[in-house]
């Protein structure tokens, strides 16, 4: 390590203990790879133990001219918090936000100040006493994900009325034109003048109510509830570029750093599900488009599954469901880290995919964990969906149901008691880690998944996708599955062995662009993407320098984006 890049590490282990400072592959291991996708070197993760450590860290990587990496949970799927390649300018240095958990509930519960390692989980739980729920409840919260994570990727969430996560409220550095490193408050809430003060104010929560500013910024998107009804918009009601929806924090994807934002909270209200079953997708559309217009209030939440992802996801996302289950989503991210050291040591004699061979072995002997009509409706239809409405809508569901499969006999629908309602959705949620499992017990069959997150117009009837022969023979199991209601979709495409997962995607993206799609649609592009001029554009304005996250996009990864150092 050459006398600078150690200089540093010495310096980042002053700031934080030397414990908190990783630097051999083994240890950086779970860090500087993606869940799905991406991987790279770098010169240390650090993780830091306050906010004003986060800011110490900042300081001494950006004046050693280093490229800053902000990480959370590292949940995403597309390579958006970790490094890719070796074709970096500079030494990376991933910045791990994961000790700084503290979550704060301000004005009785309808809003919370969340730092930069609050889980989703976590906060559902502090909301728990106040009746009320975060942005999104399940989904991402149940694989660990991070509050500040889904703000700054435009995270979608599963529920109809919420829409991406944003917020216009936040506490965040950046570098500007000049090199000089800025800390910003637009939380809405006095905290002192210098980072010193604000920073240690915040943490340990040394404010007052009256400090608290109202009618300074949206908490939440105001705008979503009514842009999802919009059945005949010729446009998606939601995507990672749209400018619309970048502000500061929101979107921002790691080229500034988070240290906290200010949020939203939703009453929690009494809900039940409905699980609807057909073989035509005419069917659904006209559920959807009927109930987006018609009902006293918005559906909770829609979720569809077509019956392939179903079968994938009963076999190779049991052991998730089961996990959750029983130890509940809190302890999710513990297991995927200790699974993660023992891929490590494994993967070093020639063992990769291991574990994943037992884990499946495991649950193949168990019995049958989904519920039986839920099973049964797999064996008659093609096309789930998963219907959650308020109970004051409920009737009006029932009846409007009743009287469509009156008339269309190509499907039929059931109300779910709590546990079936409750197990419909975590077997929704199970199936999105359920391809990377599958290729991972196929290592001789799989070359890898093509990934597809998209949103489709809101208009678009022809909704279910066919693809040319030329590209179906390329693909092993494909598996379909997303947020109906609000027209995006996950795609998933398990590849056969040989095929380039790379030239496949991009042929997709072709077929992507003549259905005027948008994508991705609420993962972010992380280095899987290319991120359109708005979204390049919004990251330059964030990150003149090119200091944070560099190359997300498929954007430079040169100091000043390549140019020369006046902006």
């Amino acid at each position: 390590m050459p006398h600078s890049t150690t200089s540093l590490i010495q310096h980042l282990q002053q700031i934080v203990g030397k414990s908190y400072v990783l630097t051999g592959d083994q240890q950086t291991r779970q860090y500087r790879q993606g869940r799905r996708f991406g991987e790279g070197k770098v010169l240390g993760v650090v993780c830091p133990g306050s906010l004003l450590e986060q800011w110490r860290v900042l300081q001494a990587v950006l004046d050693a001219d280093c490229i800053v990496i902000m990480q959370a949970a590292n949940t995403g799927l597309t390579g958006g918090s970790t490094p890719y390649g070796e074709d970096y300018d500079r030494p990376v240095v991933l910045l791990s936000t994961r000790r700084l958990q503290g979550i704060q509930v301000i004005r009785d519960g309808e809003q919370v100040v969340c730092l930069p390692g609050a889980t989703l989980d976590r906060l559902e739980q502090t909301l728990k006493p106040f009746q009320r729920e975060p942005h999104s409840v399940i989904g991402s919260s149940c694989i660990g994900a991070s509050v500040l994570g889904g703000v700054c990727n435009n995270s979608g969430g599963a529920l109809v009325r919420r829409g991406p996560a944003y917020t216009e409220l936040a506490l965040y550095a950046q570098v500007d034109a000049h090199g000089e490193l800025q800390l910003v408050n637009h939380l809405g809430i006095a905290l002192g003048d210098t980072p010193e003060e604000i920073l240690t104010r915040l943490e340990t929560q040394q404010y007052r109510g009256s400090d608290i500013q109202d009618d300074v910024g949206h908490a939440s998107d105001p705008h979503y509830s009514h842009d999802v009804t919009q059945v005949d918009a010729d446009s998606p009601a939601r995507f990672n570029a749209d400018p619309s929806r970048l502000f500061e924090a929101s979107g921002s994807a790691g080229k500034i750093c988070v240290f906290a934002v200010r949020l939203d909270t939703f009453a929690k209200v009494e809900s039940q599900v409905f699980y609807i079953g057909t073989n035509d997708a005419d069917d659904l559309t006209a559920l959807r488009r009927a109930l987006l217009t018609t009902l006293p209030s918005l559906p909770i939440a829609g979720e569809y599954i077509h019956r392939d992802a179903y079968d994938i996801g009963a076999k190779y996302g049991k052991d998730t469901f089961l996990f959750i289950e029983k130890f509940g989503t809190a302890n999710v991210p513990k297991a995927f880290a200790l699974k993660d050291k023992i891929d490590g040591v494994l993967e070093r004699f020639k063992l990769k995919g291991w574990t994943d061979q037992l884990l499946q072995a495991v649950t193949y002997c168990l019995p049958n964990h989904l519920p039986e009509r839920m099973n049964q409706f797999r064996e008659r239809y093609a096309h789930h969906l998963i219907l959650r409405i308020e109970q004051q809508s409920i009737s009006a569901v029932k009846t409007f149901l009743h009287d469509y499969f009156a008339v269309h006999p190509s499907g039929a629908f059931f109300l779910c008691d709590e546990d079936e309602g409750r197990k419909a959705f975590l077997h929704r949620f199970a199936i999105a880690g359920a391809a990377i499992r599958y290729r991972d017990t196929h290592l001789n069959e799989v070359e890898d998944i093509v990934a597809l997150d998209i949103a489709l117009r809101r208009n678009d009837r022809d909704w279910v996708e066919q693809l040319p022969a030329h590209l179906e023979a390329k693909i092993l199991h494909k598996l379909y599955y997303g947020h109906f209601f609000c027209h995006v979709f996950h795609q998933d495409y398990i590849v056969k062995k040989g095929v380039d997962p790379l030239a496949m995607e991009h042929e997709m993206w072709t077929l992507l662009d003549a259905r005027r799609a948008e994508y991705p649609a609420e993962h972010n592009v992380g280095h899987l993407y290319i991120a359109k001029p708005a979204l390049a554009q919004f990251y330059q304005h964030l990150d003149p320098t090119n200091s944070f996250n560099v190359g997300i996009g498929h954007t430079s990864k040169l100091k000043y984006w390549g140019k020369s150092k006046k902006i």
